[in-house]
């Protein structure tokens, strides 16, 4: 398509150009940033196949394509397949534990409780457990609820085969997903509870409001300092966000929606220092993901559009 933009439209850069390919790129962007995004767990990553998108679309004839939605999706499944596979080369040499970068999302997003729920940090790392193909599968039959056919399209399998994928991905995912659902209120209290433990460092009621079980995980990427190993229960837990949270102000604490659901903004000088995420069940905190990889914090200065 001669004349085309090399780069990706965004509705958000003021881009008055409407011929057809843009409109259609740009009537379905978000949808495809989460596409890649929930295949990748990252934000930069999904914004390169957004572009890797753009280019092959920009160079399709429109008059044979039937269904614009499923094409594009099909394009950015492709390419989020093969940076998937590259980035699991990344993770293998990645310095301490590799978590999702974390999104600061908008307010419909968490009132949208299957979007939020597949969205969310604890939901990633689950997802980070299945295969490349697994994982796509999954993702666009069941957050997305595209039809066999499209997705055979998409990975470049037969039908038969996507379904026998799709059980072994949904019972391996239904094995390690959070315990069980949680209202928005469960959610909301037991958040603000963790909070109000954290700001006053009272250590029992920090302990109080942890599962036994709980986990904490910590992403510096080898740039800031982070716990180097998961941390398990609620004593060892409490006293190690107790340690490093006596040194910060409370006044530099904030909340925010990350990934669909509440979270802890820490700021040090004006900068986000860190991304406090959170797993809760049973009225429990039983994960914490703290992101403090600078390098994974800039989709956290403005609100992301997601969509299914």
């Amino acid at each position: 398509m001669a004349g085309t933009s090399r780069t990706a439209p965004d509705d958000r850069d003021g881009s008055t150009s409407q011929d057809p390919a843009t409109e259609a790129f740009l009537a379905h962007r978000n949808l495809l940033f989460t596409v890649a995004y929930e295949m990748l767990g990252s934000a930069a990553d999904a914004e390169d196949v957004l572009q890797e998108t753009w280019l092959r679309w920009a160079g399709v004839d429109l008059g044979t394509v039937e269904n614009q939605r499923a094409y594009l999706v099909r394009i950015a499944t492709r390419q989020a397949l093969t940076r998937l596979r590259t980035l699991g080369r990344r993770k293998e040499s990645y310095v301490g534990s590799w978590l999702p970068e974390p999104l600061l999302t908008t307010p419909d997003v968490a009132e949208d409780v299957e979007l939020a729920d597949s969205v969310s940090m604890a939901m990633l790392l689950v997802l980070e457990t299945l295969t490349p193909t697994e994982r796509a599968v999954f993702v666009l039959r069941d957050v997305f609820a595209l039809g066999y056919d499209e997705i055979a399209e998409a990975v470049d399998k037969n039908p038969a085969a996507i379904r026998q994928i799709a059980h072994r991905a949904r019972a391996h995912v239904a094995a390690r997903r959070p315990r069980g659902d949680i209202s928005p209120a469960e959610t909301r209290n037991a958040f603000e509870a963790f909070q109000w433990a954290v700001e006053t460092g009272d250590l029992q009621r920090l302990v109080d409001i942890l599962a036994p079980d709980v986990v904490l995980l910590g992403d510096g990427g080898g740039i800031k300092q982070a716990v180097p190993r998961p941390i398990v229960g609620a004593g060892n837990v409490a006293r190690v966000l107790a340690a490093g949270l006596s040194r910060i102000a409370a006044a530099s604490l904030r909340p925010a929606q990350v990934n669909g659901y509440p979270a802890l903004i820490l700021r040090q000088d004006g900068e986000i220092d860190t991304v406090l995420a959170m797993r809760i069940d049973d009225g429990l905190v039983t994960g914490i993901y703290a992101v403090r990889n600078p390098e994974k914090l800039s989709h956290m200065e403005q609100e992301t559009a997601l969509r299914r």
